[in-house]
């Protein structure tokens, strides 16, 4: 009797692609022309176009690409085409006493007008030794480490809260329905010879498009980001979309109530402040425990302080404070002690020299974006198109 062959095995199933992590390099200029392009293409006046080209950069070249150039396509332009975003809006003054100002913002692209809004804070700031700018009506902002920046460009220190206007997006501790965004919050400060302090965080443990990036790479998340209405912590990051998990706050369950907090501050310094939409409302409480509501109507707080307003000597103490926290020794030799902003200012500036890394799958999304709009897409510095 003749033995039987073994049967085949059964095929696998095929997989999901996954988005590969291989990047590709970019001028930073030439990026930042094509990305200047594609924004007068949607009714941005040059200058307002060029501008959010720059924050909308700033990510990339800091390495916070989940609030980078990916954001074109999933944020920015559907705005814009949308007619959520007006790319022609003049924002208005609302109230005005010197030090602070009221401005409605009329639905302008939040990338150029928070940089606006903390120039004007500055402008404020030389004559009264602070300028506070609140905006309401906004726009998204992209980073908002960005914005705080600026008033570092004129010697000053720059904060920076902004909410989610509508959008709800992470729930109170022991509550069952969203009522809060990711609330981020910023500061920046000169430090004299040194790179400047930059410290850009969202008030939940990570931000969405962090969670969002990983779940179109393919890979899991740290435990302490997401959790489940159980209590369980979740590393698929698909699960968030999904409704299967939801924003844990900073601080972890431990410290949960300061992440909390600090959100809720957010809250009042942008949207109590301004005006502008809030994430608790009483519509809220009608939610089912996953996100709800949009991000329109933003409030945005720009505060810029002069030190050098009210005394002499305020930008050498903060050169030796920043100093300071570098010399201090360090107990892996190979890890010197470092502050927030210190890594990001070398990486922006080795990235300006050798170009912005963008993802092979980020780099084909720009280039259906120049196809669409019949432009010539950004060449590589491989001379890849």
């Amino acid at each position: 009797m003749t033995a039987l062959s073994p049967a085949p095995p059964p095929a696998a199933p095929e997989a999901t692609p996954v988005p590969t992590r291989e990047t590709v390099p970019v001028d930073h200029d030439v990026l930042l022309s094509f990305l200047t392009e594609v924004f007068t293409g949607r009714g941005v006046p040059p200058g307002r176009a060029a501008e959010a080209a720059r924050a909308l950069c700033h990510g990339d070249l800091t390495g916070m690409d989940s609030h980078g150039v990916a954001n074109l396509t999933r944020l920015y332009l559907p705005l814009l085409d949308e007619g959520r975003a007006d790319p022609r809006a003049e924002p208005r003054i609302i109230a005005d006493l010197g030090a602070a100002v009221l401005l409605d913002a009329r639905r302008s692209l939040g990338l150029w007008a928070a940089s606006e809004a903390m120039d004007l804070a500055a402008e404020r700031a030389e004559h009264h030794g602070v300028g506070l700018v609140s905006v309401r009506d906004a726009t998204h902002l992209g980073c908002a480490g960005y914005h705080a920046l600026r008033a570092v460009e004129h010697g000053m220190i720059g904060v920076v809260a902004s909410n989610c206007g509508g959008q709800r997006i992470a729930r109170p501790p022991g509550g069952a329905v969203t009522v809060l965004g990711t609330n981020p919050l910023s500061a920046a400060a000169p430090a004299g010879a040194l790179p400047p302090f930059l410290l850009d965080m969202s008030t939940t443990a990570a931000p969405t498009g962090r969670i969002r990036q990983a779940a179109r790479e393919g890979r899991p998340v740290p435990e302490g980001l997401l959790r489940d209405d159980h209590g369980t912590p979740v590393t698929d990051p698909s699960a968030f979309d999904a409704g299967r998990a939801h924003l844990m706050w900073l601080g972890g369950e431990v410290g949960r109530f300061k992440g909390f907090g600090l959100g809720v501050l957010v809250e009042v310094l942008s949207a109590v402040v301004s005006g502008s939409g809030r994430g608790p409302h009483p519509d809220a409480l009608a939610g089912d425990g996953r996100p709800t509501g949009r991000d329109d109507d933003i409030g945005f707080l720009m505060l810029a302080i002069a030190p050098g307003a009210l005394r002499d000597g305020a930008e050498a103490d903060a050169e030796e404070l920043f100093g300071v926290l570098t010399d201090c020794p360090p107990v892996d030799p190979g890890h010197p002690v470092r502050y927030p902003g210190w890594h990001e200012h070398h990486l922006a500036s080795e990235r300006r020299a050798r170009g912005v890394p963008l993802t092979v799958d980020l780099y084909a999304e720009l280039v259906e974006v120049a196809e669409r709009a019949g432009i010539p897409a950004p060449v590589t510095l491989r001379g890849e198109r």
